[in-house]
């Protein structure tokens, strides 16, 4: 039996708390801050001449965007928190349950997608490739510590490892 999966090294644990953490925490919470001002200026202008379907679509996905950054930038602090000693482990992980990191997905075949403003989609799509990155962050740092993985035979373990620090620092 293969157990080379007990011994691949995982390294999210040390990205959440190196300086591609600091990149990551900073182009979050940019990110939140850019959409804000966005949907508080240029955004509310430009909503105010959409087509009536454009319109309705407009107001459905910067709620979505909204929520889907909030849920993101309370991971980030979580994650700071625990980083700088503020939180333990245990805390964070019963506060980090109240966040969702997944179901925030954006039908860009709804009618009215292709006439919403070019900046709007482009902080949707920002926000979703982040979004997966924290998500699988997330799952690397905060799976259960007691179960041991074991990678198939017929599975590539050095890919695999290779396609998580690529997801964590953002490479594409």
């Amino acid at each position: 039996m293969s157990e080379r999966g007990l011994n691949t090294v995982s390294f999210a644990g040390h990205v959440a708390a190196s300086a591609q953490f600091k990149s990551l925490y900073a182009e979050g919470m940019g990110l939140v801050e850019e959409t804000a001002s966005y949907l508080d200026g240029v955004g509310r202008q430009a909503s105010k001449v959409l087509p009536r379907m454009a319109s309705v679509l407009y107001a459905a996905e910067s709620m979505r965007l909204t929520t889907r950054l909030m849920q993101m930038a309370s991971w980030l602090l979580l994650q700071r928190a625990v980083n700088n000693g503020e939180m333990s482990r245990d805390q964070v992980l019963s506060e980090k349950n109240k966040v969702r990191l997944d179901s925030f997905n954006v039908d860009k075949t709804a009618p009215g997608w292709n006439d919403l403003p070019e900046a709007f989609r482009d902080l949707i799509e920002r926000s979703l490739r982040l979004q997966n990155r924290i998500a699988l962050l997330d799952r690397e740092i905060y799976r259960p510590q007691d179960v041991q993985t074991f990678a198939p035979d017929n599975q590539n373990s050095v890919k695999a490892q290779i396609n998580l620090l690529q997801t964590a620092f953002g490479s594409n």
